[in-house]
């Protein structure tokens, strides 16, 4: 990329930094749905030279020296995870692996050693038990909660000698969040292990007591892979029991990773600015960088690269459809735009206003591009359902709009039914699932319609996060009614402190739901079961701290997860990043 290419983004004050790439929290370009006879204004537009961050750089080819230190490092680790005799120590292995983000380099390896112990319950203490089922559970083995049985009284609460091991208390804690639903025991021993943890804080050491407060801010199973990896090097790099090779391996792999994801996120930004929509628009969110980010969260290995690059095009493409149906069209526009996608041809954009023209078009080609790579990749033609996917969507964004237009204000129901659709969460599973092409048949696109339960349910968590994170500022500007009003007003609610925590508790039987879908849903590969997960993941990272103007923007966590090296601490980060 040449030093004069440039990013433009939309600078508007007082609008969170954050969005989804679904309905909430766009920039209050004009006003919610303008009249005919309203003049168009131009957002300002802030430019940002490319020069200041390094996305020139050439991803290592298979003769550069850290290419070659890389199979070295991995060879070792490899055989350390081999030659483990001991079940604890491999499974304690196994965990630090992935939490340095590097087990895609060791998955056989990986099921070979879980393969021995899944069967085993032998274990005495409440460590090794809680730790062996929250891996199994983590890497989609099949695992019954009944291990958990042996610690429980006779009026089945957990025995208090259990709380004297403060690693086990924690370890307890990160495998109860693995609960599927019904499983009481596993509800217990979180509120059980959560209580314990809590007393425990002013009698520990400060370097447990920050670990502990960690996990009781955010549990392991909701983080962010990317970011918790970066974060454990640091903690890692300071216990006496780490394995030098294994976290040299984990720095240079997390490096050299840095190197493809800026190479990525040069060619989306290339396309986005050849494409020139918003240039040519005069509205709509100029977000290359906030679409990858999404997509680094949902499919961090390295090997979905194609799907992170065409995925984040379709996702920037979606923004600006977003924005269109939220602040830009008059409702008869949006009428008419919905019925053009609907028929689906490129005579049905005749009638359209000329900016419409140009949005059609675009959704129009990124469709037909991103179906024509999956049947030249995995031999299946996928135009049809890839359709129905925008056309649902854009129903969804018409509803809200008639809402709006008609003041009208839906119950919670009604509203996270339509908004999950909304959100695009659905959307961009289908198209991942399609463009990782893992066994990909007839059989597996057929399933596609309707969504499958575990695509919803993980967009359920991404739009209630949304609404949590973003209602204060959107109320502010006259947006639609979100969750929390929706809420409030068919439950009489006034206090909307009481309304968030309802919805909170919502969120949390929802990941109960997600859990038990992730190991039920045996019809889809793991790696798109994982991908939900993964989405919930990003939206509650996202999203969790609302309008804190303390916490990152997306233009921070870029420069973390993606110029950031593994040589720089989190101590020495100059933004306070809470996994």
């Amino acid at each position: 990329m040449s030093s004069s290419t440039i990013i433009t983004a939309i600078a508007e004050p007082g609008v969170s930094s954050f969005t989804s790439f679904g309905y909430r929290n766009r920039p209050p370009l004009m006003n919610k749905v303008r009249n005919l006879s309203c003049k168009t204004s131009t957002p300002t537009i802030m430019q940002l030279s490319i020069n200041s961050l390094p996305l020139t750089q050439k991803m290592p080819s298979q003769t550069n020296p850290m290419t070659t230190s890389l199979e070295q490092l991995k060879i070792k680790s490899q055989e350390v995870l081999l030659n483990s005799s001991d079940s604890l120590r491999t499974l304690k292995l196994i965990d630090t692996i992935q939490r340095l983000g590097i087990e895609h380099h060791f998955e056989e390896e990986i099921n070979l050693q879980l393969g021995k112990v899944k069967d085993c319950n032998n274990a005495k203490d409440i460590f090794a038990t809680a730790l062996q089922f929250r891996l199994l559970r983590q890497n989609g083995w099949s695992t019954s909660s009944d291990v958990f049985n042996k610690f429980l009284d006779k009026s089945g609460n957990f025995k208090e000698s259990v709380t004297r091991d403060i690693w086990g208390m924690l370890s307890l804690y990160e495998a109860s969040y693995f609960g599927a639903q019904g499983e009481e025991v596993l509800q217990r021993a979180m509120e059980f292990s959560m209580a314990h943890l809590h007393q425990s804080l002013p009698l520990l050491s400060p370097e447990v007591g920050r670990v502990v407060v960690e996990a009781l801010k955010l549990p392991r199973h909701q983080r962010m892979s990317r970011l918790e990896a970066k974060n454990y090097m640091v903690q890692y790099n300071k216990e006496s029991s780490q394995i030098p090779a294994l976290l040299q391996f984990a720095r240079l792999e997390y490096d050299t990773l840095q190197l493809i994801h800026q190479n990525e996120l040069v060619e989306i930004s290339r396309w986005w600015k050849n494409l020139g929509l918003i240039e040519r628009l005069g509205f709509g969110r100029d977000g290359p960088r906030e679409c990858f980010l999404w997509m680094l969260g949902v499919f961090p290995e390295p090997c979905y690269s194609n799907c992170r690059i065409e995925l984040a095009k379709a996702i920037c493409i979606l923004q600006v459809l977003d924005d269109m149906f939220d602040t830009y069209g008059t409702l008869d526009e949006l009428i008419l735009f919905t019925e053009a996608v609907q028929r689906w041809d490129l005579d049905a954009m005749e009638k359209l206003p000329e900016y419409m023209k140009i949005c059609y078009m675009a959704l129009y080609n990124i469709t037909h591009e991103i179906a024509y790579k999956i049947q030249k990749d995995h031999g299946q033609t996928v135009v049809a359902c890839l359709k129905k996917t925008w056309i649902d969507l854009l129903e969804a964004y018409l509803i809200e709009a008639k809402w709006f237009n008609n003041k009208y204000v839906p119950t919670f129901g009604e509203y996270l039914d339509n908004g999950v659709i909304s959100s695009g969460s659905c959307l961009a599973l289908v198209h991942a699932t399609f463009l990782i092409g893992d066994n990909l048949s007839k059989e597996t696109i057929s399933m596609m319609s309707p969504y499958p339960r575990l695509f919803s349910c993980s967009g359920e968590i991404l739009r209630l996060w949304d609404d949590l994170g973003t209602s204060k500022e959107e109320q502010k500007r006259g947006d639609n009614a979100c969750s929390i009003q929706c809420l409030m007003k068919e439950n009489d609610i006034s206090d909307e402190t009481f309304a968030r925590k309802h919805i909170r508790q919502v969120i949390g039987n929802l990941w109960s739901e997600l859990n038990s879908l992730v190991i039920a849903t045996t019809t889809l590969p793991f790696t798109i079961r994982k991908a939900s997960l993964n989405m919930a993941r990003t939206s509650q990272f996202i999203y969790q701290h609302g309008d804190d103007q303390t916490m990152p923007t997306v233009n921070d966590l870029v420069n973390v997860l993606l110029f950031t090296p593994s040589s720089k601490s989190r101590e020495e980060s100059d933004t306070n990043f809470v996994v």
